[in-house]
């Protein structure tokens, strides 16, 4: 399994696009690719990496506010402009279908039947395990304004934990024993700011998980500016566990 970290930003960043990665792995020995998130500035770092149209395979939306959804017409919108014609899976909580086809309307009014390619909706809520594209699906509910579930993809003997926005909970601790990378919004380093994630809490959970290697992402804009040497300085601290704090581009084999 590889990840690459399209965007890693919070909702306002001016420098760094929208947290978002791309997961590619291979089923019956066929390439797959599903993206974690498509927030509105995320589609030209999807096109800056020159994959060919038919290329991406799914999309997980971990929940519904901007930053995480917005990308989605330009994406689709290109992806006709480029001509595919495979079918591309949607994956989320419930009414992700609803919730697309409104975006595209807005932004692209009577666009949908235009599209040469079918959308294919599936909801995944906790408790639930679905397989699609080779991939088991399994969530679990974030401590977040907005419902958001935190996303867990096992593929090939390996696993990765996205957790979108929010807190950790019991339950996404959970669904995150044993994974082998976790993916986390880590808001502040260590501000109790309600429903956001911090830099302590999220080393706490990896541990508790016994999580191979932890990715800190969605950091506030200003902390990651004006206390980055804080933060590294904690992460070179750590001992028992790898952490990462990614910049877009960069690339993880998992």
């Amino acid at each position: 399994m590889e990840i690459i970290f399209l965007g890693v930003g919070e909702a306002f960043d001016e420098n760094l696009p929208n947290t978002s990665i791309l997961v590619r792995t291979e089923y019956q020995e066929k390439p797959v690719t599903v993206l974690l998130d498509c927030g509105y500035s995320v589609p030209p770092r999807f096109w800056q990496l020159g994959l060919d149209v038919e290329t991406l395979d799914g999309i997980w939306i971990s929940h519904f506010h901007a930053d995480h959804a917005f990308g989605l017409p330009a994406l689709l919108v290109r992806l006709w402009e480029e001509k595919r014609k495979k079918d591309l899976y949607f994956l989320g909580q419930k009414g992700i279908e609803s919730f697309v086809l409104k975006c595209l309307d807005l932004a692209y009014p009577n666009f949908l039947p235009r599209l040469e390619f079918s959308l294919r909706f599936m909801e995944v809520e906790p408790g639930e395990t679905v397989t699609v594209l080779g991939l088991s699906w399994r969530t679990a509910v974030n401590d977040h304004p907005q419902r958001d579930l935190a996303l867990r993809l096992d593929a090939e003997g390996t696993s990765v934990f996205y957790s979108g926005d929010g807190r950790p909970t019991s339950e996404t601790r959970a669904l995150a024993e044993g994974v082998h990378l976790i993916v986390h919004e880590a808001f502040h380093l260590s501000k109790d700011i309600p429903g956001h994630g911090t830099i302590a809490g999220c080393l706490e959970m990896a541990r508790a998980c016994k999580a191979k290697r932890l990715a800190l992402v969605h950091i506030q804009r200003d902390v990651r500016r004006e206390r980055f040497d804080e933060i590294k300085e904690l992460v070179n601290s750590v001992q028992d566990l790898e952490i990462l704090i990614p910049e877009p581009g960069d690339c993880l084999k998992v």
